[in-house]
């Protein structure tokens, strides 16, 4: 019996966030100003033919995947990595909250600006329009920031959770993800979230908030070869 969160790129974009596909016969993906989040219905030649012929395939397009795969001739592999996926579950509440500022498209470019310094997956210049994003300034200058990102039937991703190395251990992470379950859980949805297994420092920080592990995914990160 499949869970809701299994093959969550495609079920995100074939329901709550449809409108923001490029779409194929067998694959699907957001616009690479987006995010390079795309998922393909089957690991077949049809499916990556159908990925190579959307409108952002001559970009990077990240894949979740259950188990490491090669893809076909004629794609360059970028990444190819564990992926953990997390899920909170048990519906408690956090408390802990500062002063932040909700994010909208006149602070897109301080958001990718902060995103390409702390590395914390896809972004683009038009990410924000995926959700909620709010974030920490100190004298004008965004420090921290977090959002939603993936969203299908009952379910919120929270992702771009982020801190400026000058800002680390100020709890801004902890802050900022408190409001936005609250805010995921007044919906009447559940949290999610994807890292790095390597990423013991978040993954530390996610547990003390109650998230859990859900399964061990594999982000694959490919771009299809120009001739």
């Amino acid at each position: 019996m499949t869970h809701p969160l299994d093959d969550v790129i495609w079920r995100a974009l074939t329901s709550s966030q449809e409108k923001f596909a490029e779409a194929g016969d067998f694959a699907r993906r957001f616009p690479t100003d987006i995010t390079a989040l795309a998922a393909v219905s089957s690991l077949t030649a049809e499916g990556y033919d159908s990925l190579a012929s959307l409108p952002s395939a001559k970009t990077p397009s990240a894949l979740f995947l259950e188990s490491p795969q090669e893809p076909p001739a004629g794609w360059r592999v970028i990444e190819s990595t564990p992926l953990l996926q997390m899920a909170h579950e048990n519906g408690t509440r956090q408390t802990k909250k500062l002063d932040f500022i909700e994010l909208t498209g006149a602070d897109a470019p301080e958001m990718l600006a902060l995103a390409k310094l702390t590395k914390p997956g896809p972004f683009g210049i038009r990410t924000h329009e995926l959700g909620d994003y709010i974030g920490i300034c100190d004298s004008g200058k965004l420090v921290a920031m977090a959002g939603e990102r993936l969203r299908i039937p009952g379910y919120t991703e929270v992702s771009a959770v982020c801190t400026h190395p000058d800002y680390l251990g100020c709890g801004y992470a902890t802050a900022l993800m408190a409001v936005l379950m609250e805010r995921i859980r007044d919906r009447g949805e559940i949290p999610f979230l994807h890292v790095r297994p390597g990423n013991l420092r978040a993954i530390e920080l996610y547990k003390r908030l109650g998230f859990t592990d859900r399964r061990l995914l594999h982000l694959l990160v490919i771009q299809k070869c120009t001739d």
